[in-house]
């Protein structure tokens, strides 16, 4: 059921000769664990990635890419990313800070070639709904980066479907998509860049990702996951054309161990970007992230901030760093501890999955702090 990653078979054959193998699996996580996990909670689907000091140290899919059709799911078949994008996103848009083509810190206003409301395109690339609201002015690309831009998930979950600033920018964590879409506006419309060229170049291409696209690609046909529902209802794969930094990102196991495994070994970004994406930005108050807007009130919950496109933890082992992605069929979630350069990696085309993350985390990285309540409570998830 397992693809595992390719051991070498001489020492294999070894160990079980002399009997001298180690008794704690490859990667923390037993095979056969995992799919007792996935048949308690019926999981149709589950790949997964461990990643010990900026290495890859298991690779492993199980279940189906279609239960319909009789399918396994393999280490490189392609499935939804959702808002592990963001990370990425966030990855490439540190490397344009390192060259000096964006200052992190400009204010919208530098930074495109006209006053934001005065694009009125519609759909998401409009902005004319902001004319009367000021607030706009103090935006930049470290608020959108860090969700305290003020806006809701997405426009559309507004009364009248249209932008809002709630809050003043910059002073609260509110999981935004909408702030990623203005970042992509941004270097779409003040830098000129093909958001999609730009992370197929300076991402995917650059860590060897073959299977991850910011589009939809025919030859995904082949080899594609489809997803299920909390109810066991099956969903197509979605064929997205749209490019969005937000979410639009279909990639595998395989590709996404080899990002993760490049963000832990800091590749691509200088020392000091590296540190600025994992760095705690801005404390989280929330009892849970969604929904975006509820009121924050107290202390940080359980140490954590906005790190860029990401969400920073302190474990009981040093600095902690995690992001998630899910819609109503996909639950996927990277974890990482700076300390030995450790990250569990889960992908799954069935949102049931999420249940049983937080013991598969454990297995993987030992007792730990993530802070499962604040990622999932809202969702009804452990």
């Amino acid at each position: 059921m397992a693809d595992a990653f390719p051991r070498r078979i001489a020492a294999a054959a070894i160990c079980a000769l002399l009997g001298a193998c180690a008794s704690t699996p490859r990667g923390g996580i037993a095979d056969r664990a995992v799919e007792e996990l996935m048949r308690r909670e019926q999981v149709q689907g589950l790949a997964l990635a461990v990643i010990d000091d900026g290495r890859i140290e298991k690779l492993a899919a199980y279940g189906m890419r279609s239960v319909e059709k009789r399918l396994p799911l393999r280490t490189d078949t392609i499935m939804y990313g959702a808002s592990l994008t963001k990370t990425a996103f966030a990855y490439m848009v540190l490397q344009l800070a390192d060259e000096g083509r964006l200052d992190l810190d400009a204010p919208v206003l530098q930074l495109l070639p006209k006053p934001l409301p005065e694009y009125r395109g519609g759909g998401r690339t409009d902005y004319s709904s902001l004319a009367d609201d000021v607030r706009w002015r103090k935006l930049t690309p470290r608020i959108l980066l860090t969700h305290s831009g003020g806006f809701a998930n997405f426009r559309w979950l507004e009364p009248d479907e249209r932008m809002r600033i709630h809050f003043e920018p910059g002073s609260r964590y509110a999981y935004s998509g909408e702030g990623i879409y203005l970042l992509q506006f941004i270097l779409e419309q003040g830098l000129g860049l093909d958001v999609a060229r730009e992370m197929q170049v300076r991402v995917f291409d650059r860590f060897g990702m073959p299977n991850t696209s910011m589009r939809w690609r025919p030859d995904f046909a082949l080899n594609m996951a489809d997803g299920y529902a909390i109810d066991g209802k099956m969903e197509p794969h979605d064929e997205r054309s749209n490019v969005s930094a937000a979410g639009s990102m279909d990639t595998s196991i395989a590709d996404q161990a080899r990002l993760w495994a490049a963000i832990q070994r800091g590749e691509g970004l200088s020392a000091r970007m590296r540190a600025e994406l994992v760095r705690p930005q801005l404390p989280i108050r929330s009892r849970s992230q969604f929904p975006t807007l509820a009121p924050e009130n107290g202390a940080p919950q359980e140490g954590i901030a906005a790190g860029l496109g990401l969400v920073t933890f302190r474990d009981r082992s040093g600095p902690g760093f995690f992001k998630g992605g899910h819609n109503d069929t996909t639950g996927n979630i990277a974890v990482c501890l700076e300390a030995r350069r450790r990250c569990v990696v889960l992908l799954s085309n069935d949102v049931r999955a999420e249940k049983i993350y937080p013991e598969l985390v454990r297995m993987a990285l030992g007792e730990n702090d993530m802070p499962w309540k604040w990622e999932y409570s809202a969702l009804n998830r452990p």
